[in-house]
């Protein structure tokens, strides 16, 4: 894909949505790291059902670390792998509290040493709490990115360093944003609904369908 359609392409997903964000429900770094944790292998609805319950219950670090595993796990067993999530969201909190004075830190390499937070939840803390210009890629980017041909890549980190190699630098604070909501309601995995794209003329995709 040439310069000049990618740069079209962003354009209009930005005049589509100017100020983009994650569909989370959170009030802190710290709450929108334990929504992201708790993200993986779950819908942002079901985590944002169990946080509006968890959350004015343990604000903070502090109050969630008192809760305990099995405080913890009360509030979240309707999410996926609630277990394990509910584990790796104590260590962390410990650490947080321990280590951190209950903040979360702005540091790629501290974020990605908490339980249960790889690459891709640091870079979602980066961009929606501290405003990094990072790109974290999902299976709705992953698609997205390869379908339309914007960056295509085998994998995740392949996508990753295409997308940061060529979006322009005035997009990449919200790339991320636009392109997990289009892929989650528009360019969607089954019958992307090409018919009510934006972007539909300027996506590469082959086999695009009338919806």
């Amino acid at each position: 894909m040439n310069k000049t359609k990618r740069y079209e392409i962003l354009s209009r997903l930005r005049d589509n949505n100017p100020n983009p964000t994650t569909e989370l429900e959170y009030d802190s770094p710290f709450q929108l790291l334990i929504a992201v944790l708790l993200s993986a292998q779950a819908t942002d609805v079901g985590v944002n059902k169990a946080t509006r319950k968890l959350f004015p219950a343990a604000p903070t670090a502090e109050t969630m670390l008192a809760l305990g595993v099995d405080g913890i796990k009360e509030y979240i067993k309707t999410i996926g792998l609630f277990n394990s999530k509910a584990e790796n969201a104590y260590k962390t909190c410990k650490i947080l509290v321990q280590e951190y004075g209950g903040e979360v830190p702005e540091d790629r390499a501290a974020l990605e040493a908490l339980p249960g937070v790889g690459r891709k939840t640091a870079n979602v803390v980066l961009n929606t709490a501290f405003g990094w210009p990072t790109i974290a890629v999902d299976t709705h980017i992953f698609r997205v990115s390869n379908r339309t041909k914007l960056a295509p890549g085998k994998n995740v980190k392949e996508v990753e360093e295409k997308l940061i190699k060529v979006v322009p630098a005035e997009f990449k604070v919200d790339v991320h944003h636009w392109l997990i909501l289009h892929g989650r309601y528009t360019c969607i995995a089954r019958k992307p609904r090409c018919g009510s794209c934006v972007i539909e003329d300027l996506c590469e995709f082959k086999e695009k369908t009338s919806d």
